[in-house]
């Protein structure tokens, strides 16, 4: 059953206040950027391994000693001043990325919030390290890993979000690169020719490399594997799960993946087919874009975005459509797992009492996904999925779209919660029963895992 033009162009506008960005960006500008040159590691990291124990940190005597309240031991902290200084394997491959960046970067405007960034990462790694946290594979977390990873994602950035090969998104859909040799695009000589050396890269597992150390993944939680198991089965058995979910970074998608890995092989395998709403600010903020290449999307331009310039309004309004159609073919084809914050945006902290509540579910988002669930006729679930992940990337405590944000890393426990199924039940008389339940569930898992995690503090 094919909706009708007005159903969809009135769903489409609830869902655009519903989008949100959730990787890294900086302030955009046209000017040019060269690539990278390639990376050349400083000669006191070059003779380390990554099981050379001289490489890793030691914390300093004025930094943290706890992951879990880096940067926010009264409170989370959305600056540098309390970050601890690096070791000095750490300081070499700071200075040593930041002089390279310079060096290559022609775009001033960029300079500053890029060295934030980082410097926030470098000491991220720094804590990790001091603090003798491991890779997957059990390896110690290293300085020149901190650089190379650092060096790899700028560079992504340069070559398709600023450079000649800028990558371009699809109009409201994207399926992940992920090197896949069955994939049909990498058949294509042009876009094999644009990727280069590239084309050989999982950008979704590059995403996850690039986070995952600044996660304190040993004192992280996973609750409610139980409801996870079960939605599995339900995408294994051509159903679609929909995860309410509240949002808390801009590594959320990060989060979700690794999170999911640490609960088990089949459910990490999951995450990364999942399919996140987010607004098209990740398809074009320069930064954004590697890790939006690497996650599958589904675009909507939110209603603030919509409206700013009236001359492409109906051109945004007609994408929005595109999408919710696109979106509707994907349930009705089945198995499919969608991420979506219904608040529209991240949780904020209260900065007069350092509490950070959860933003409130916007009550046409969760209507309009409802419906699209009904109308596929292929049987849906929905999932509150409560996140705590506000300490690993804190947000500007307030929203001014008009400047460029700094970006803040933190390395901290994190913790997702599965909450029960909100049974797709009721008219529209009852809807808000729905909403509420499903904030609540959400509500509910958070102040559990706030608590488990050991910050009560952060709790409303």
């Amino acid at each position: 059953m094919k909706l009708s033009r007005s159903v969809i162009l009135s769903t489409a506008i609830l869902l655009s206040s519903a989008s949100s960005s959730y990787a890294f960006s900086t302030q955009k500008s046209s000017s040019a950027t060269r690539p990278f040159s390639s990376i050349r590691t400083p000669t006191s990291l070059a003779s380390t391994t990554s099981d050379n124990k001289t490489e890793t940190a030691t914390a300093s005597t004025n930094g943290s000693t706890n992951g879990s309240t880096n940067g926010a031991a009264n409170g989370p902290t959305n600056g540098s001043s309390s970050r601890a200084d690096l070791s000095p394997e750490f300081q070499t491959a700071r200075d040593h990325a930041v002089t390279t960046l310079v060096s290559n970067l022609h775009t001033p405007s960029l300079e500053a919030p890029l060295v934030h960034f980082m410097d926030e990462y470098f000491a991220a790694l720094c804590d990790a390290a001091s603090q003798g946290a491991s890779n997957p594979d059990g390896t110690p977390i290293t300085a020149r890993q901190a650089m190379e990873q650092m060096m790899r994602t700028l560079q992504f950035g340069m070559k398709y979000g600023l450079g000649n090969s800028k990558f371009r998104f699809e109009d409201v859909t994207h399926r992940a690169l992920r090197a896949d040799p069955d994939d049909e695009r990498y058949q294509d000589e042009a876009f094999a020719k644009m990727l280069g050396s590239d084309v050989s890269t999982d950008f979704y597992a590059a995403g996850c490399d690039f986070f995952r150390p600044s996660m304190d993944l040993a004192n992280s939680l996973v609750l409610g594997k139980d409801n996870l198991e079960q939605a599995l089965q339900q995408v294994r058995n051509g159903e679609n799960v929909i995860f309410l979910a509240n949002h808390q970074s801009e590594a959320d998608p990060q989060v979700v993946s690794c999170l999911f890995e640490k609960a088990g092989k089949e459910y990490g395998d999951l995450a990364a087919d999942v399919t996140y709403v987010a607004g098209h600010k990740v398809t074009t903020d320069p930064l954004a874009v590697p890790f939006s290449m690497g996650r599958n999307l589904l675009c909507i331009h939110s209603k603030k975005h919509i409206d700013a310039d009236a001359a492409t309004k109906p051109a945004k309004q007609k994408q929005n459509l595109a999408a919710m159609n696109g979106m509707l073919q994907m349930l009705k084809e089945g198995g499919v797992a969608i991420w979506v914050a219904p608040s529209g945006g991240r949780d904020r902290r209260d900065v007069s009492t350092g509490k950070i509540p959860i933003a409130p579910f916007d009550q046409k988002t969760v209507d309009m996904f409802r419906l699209m669930g009904n109308k596929s006729k292929t049987p849906t679930h929905f999932y509150p999925m409560s996140m705590v992940s506000y300490d690993l990337c804190p947000p500007p405590d307030f929203v001014d779209p008009g400047v460029g944000e700094q970006r803040n890393v933190r390395f901290t426990p994190i913790g997702i919660a599965v909450m029960d199924e909100v049974p797709n039940i009721g008219g529209a008389e009852k809807r808000h029963l729905f909403t509420e339940r499903a904030e609540q569930e959400c509500i509910d898992g958070y102040n559990e895992l706030l608590t488990k995690l050991g910050m009560e503090r952060y709790i409303p």
